[in-house]
């Protein structure tokens, strides 16, 4: 059985893709593209990952510590890349690693909200 929503839960890597002839095109740094699309990735296999290791346990305090250190860590991640690429590269692959993290960022939150209601198991009503 396939998935209807595929697209819209992968929405956020289809962006990544997208975003590619974007940049080449308009003559973005590419600095700012890998900075923003690696940072993308990381922190979302950071986040599978972490999600997988919090529904293994039955320990209510783990679970919270794992998923609570990996928003953390992945925002410190996000953080640190686009500072780094904007100190080291330039002010404009900082800022376009921002705006394309943002971009994506908003995209895939709107998109899990839409997807939300869909994953929950609904209990059938007496």
């Amino acid at each position: 059985m396939s998935d209807p929503l595929i697209i819209l839960r992968n929405l956020d890597l289809v962006l990544v893709v997208v975003a590619l002839p974007v940049f080449l095109i308009a003559g973005w740094p590419m600095a700012g593209y890998a900075a923003g699309a690696g940072a993308w990735i990381a922190q979302r296999l950071i986040s599978q990952y972490a999600t997988r290791k919090a529904k293994e346990t039955d320990d209510l305090k783990k679970m919270a510590g794992i998923m609570t250190g990996s928003m953390i860590g992945r925002g410190w991640l996000v953080a640190l890349t686009i500072l780094i690429v904007g100190l080291a590269v330039s002010d404009e692959a900082g800022l376009a690693a921002a705006v394309l993290f943002v971009v994506i960022f908003t995209a895939s939150f709107t998109a899990g909200i839409i997807i939300r209601p869909f994953d929950t198991p609904h209990q059938p009503t007496t």
